[in-house]
């Protein structure tokens, strides 16, 4: 607001009053402008024009603010200038919309559709809207592979499909279906082409696979939400809930990894002024089928994901800079096979926090317990792991990461549950720990039974626009050499890179390679190629 212009707002304020002289016209009367009425940069209003205002009524605990005019000046005058479209969008970095691919199938209307809503059902209450929509996403994996993991080596091209296919009915509920049409899941195969190796010759040159099974078909939703279309009245709380085959995912994964039948319902954004506590969830879950965990198998050590029911719950705390995550689980053997009782419980805890602006840092620590098959089989779920994740901020912290990680094994840890292409527990402790899902890529032993070891790399961004990462990690076993269960023979030590960029929008190039030596055991070694085609 312009200097001139308080003062004239005052005066129209005491005019529009109406209880100025008479002989001063009001605001409208033909073609006589208002009489300004004079008053001082205070805002109080002297002499004959003293009444003209109303006494201020304010709250007992505010007080009236300093009016100084040095703070007040005429906006900026843009008449003389022409208008400069280059320097409008230098305004915003540059920066201007991006025009991506667009799903395959997109019913009712856009995804991430620009301005207004459009018309909605009120099926649900006029307060829970419904608008339909149905679409199609996903991405394509094209790979071709050298893989040697000692005993068997193979030259191979496979694909994977990964469809989404996701039917949004209000704002917060939808049904979600997530097929892999080319694979055969409990059986670890996939489509593929082998032209070489000695693997070849067990499964034959190909392999075509087409499997509707779902991997994914679930509901979720939120009882507030719907609460408010059901009673007509806003409500106070926000509960989501989920049920059906649906993935859980806790810790990046390390904790759990996989998709259970069952339910799960979660009380989130709650907070704690006593206890310092800024933001914190909790979910609690269960699932009755399809549970996949390596401490319970079938007779040829195939995983049995029929076998176990698990009850849970997780829990996410934001704290005093602190990002805590706490988890308890127990994994019930349903089975009546008189195989024994593999039952055990399962418990979690995890500690996050930037130390001194330069250190990112993360500890956590799995245990299992409890389990006690009878009739002297051996235990599968009786150890702990801690893991210890670093990584340096740099002068480059969104591109240039240099990270080291660590971690003690002892007896058998075991997540609370894994999917079968989801790798072992050590998955993401560095890239030589990590199969690709797709070629059967080798890795060093992930399991952190009676291990010790560690990955040391670095992530380079440049430009956002590419990755490159280089890693050296190893392992080395403790405790007697033929205590069951331990997969490493010695120590184990491996040489990893990954190189990854954007072709288009929708192309993804990717290559990766490792070089592994291992004590008393073939050496291994594995180069790659990938397309991936997002949709």
């Amino acid at each position: 607001m312009t200097r001139i212009g308080v003062a004239t707002m005052m005066a129209v304020l005491a005019l529009g009053a109406g209880s100025v002289h008479a002989d001063v016209p009001r605001r409208g009367a033909a073609g006589v402008p208002p009489v300004a009425v004079p008053e001082p940069a205070d805002g109080k209003v002297r002499g004959d024009h003293a009444h003209a205002r109303k006494p201020v009524e304010m709250s007992p605990a505010a007080q009236p603010a300093e009016f100084t005019r040095e703070l007040f000046g005429p906006d900026p005058s843009y008449a003389e200038k022409p208008y400069d479209v280059d320097a409008q969008l230098a305004i915003y970095g540059g920066k201007s919309a991006v025009i991506g691919p667009r799903p395959p199938i997109e019913w009712g209307y856009p995804m991430y559709q620009a301005g207004p809503l459009g018309e909605t059902l009120d099926l649900l209450g006029d307060k829970n809207p419904m608008r339909l929509q149905l679409l199609a996403f996903g991405d394509l994996r094209l790979g071709m592979a050298y893989n040697d993991n000692g005993a068997l080596d193979t030259a191979q091209m496979a694909a994977r499909l990964n469809l989404n296919l996701d039917f949004r009915i209000t704002a917060t509920e939808r049904v979600h279906l997530f097929l892999r049409p080319f694979d055969r899941v409990e059986k670890g195969r996939n489509t593929r082409y082998e032209f070489g190796g000695n693997q070849r010759d067990r499964f034959g040159d190909a392999e075509g696979l087409f499997d509707l099974t779902p991997e994914a078909f679930f509901f979720e939703g939120d009882i507030g939400q719907i609460m408010n279309g059901l009673t007509g009245e806003y409500q106070r709380y926000d509960i989501p809930i989920a049920f059906g085959l649906m993935p859980l995912l806790f810790q990046n994964g390390i904790w759990m990894e996989d998709a259970i039948l069952g339910g799960a319902i979660t009380k989130p954004a709650m907070n704690s002024p006593t206890l310092d506590i800024s933001n914190m969830d909790v979910t609690f879950f269960s699932g009755f089928d399809r549970v996949t965990t390596g401490a319970l198998r079938e007779a040829d050590n195939r995983f049995d994901d029929h076998a176990a029911r698990i009850y849970g719950t997780a829990v996410f705390i934001e704290a005093r800079e602190f990002y805590i995550e706490a988890g308890y689980g127990y994994t019930d053997d349903k089975r009546s096979d008189g195989l024994g009782d593999f039952s055990y419980h399962n418990a979690t805890l995890a500690v996050t926090k930037r130390w001194f602006g330069k250190i990112s840092n993360s500890m956590r620590v799995i245990g299992n317990f409890g389990q006690d098959p009878g009739r002297n089989f051996d235990k599968t779920a009786d150890g702990w792991l801690v893991l210890i994740e670093n990584s340096l901020i740099t002068h480059l912290p969104s591109t240039l990461v240099p990270y080291a990680n660590f971690f003690v094994g002892y007896n058998r840890p075991q997540s609370l549950a894994r999917d079968f292409g989801a790798g072992g527990i050590l998955k993401n402790t560095g890239i030589n720990f990590e199969t690709d899902g797709l070629t059967g890529f080798p890795k060093l032993d992930d399991t952190a039974n009676d291990t010790w070891g560690g990955a040391l790399g670095v992530s380079y961004l440049f430009n956002l626009d590419q990755q490159v990462v280089f890693e050296i990690a190893g392992l080395k076993p403790f405790g007697r050499d033929e205590k069951p269960g331990r997969i490493a023979r010695g120590d184990q030590t491996a040489l990893g890179a990954r190189y990854q960029r954007p072709l288009s929008k929708q192309w993804i190039f990717r290559t990766d390679a490792i070089y592994g030596l291992r004590e008393h055991d073939d050496d291994l070694a594995g180069v790659r190629a990938e397309l991936r085609l997002k949709f």
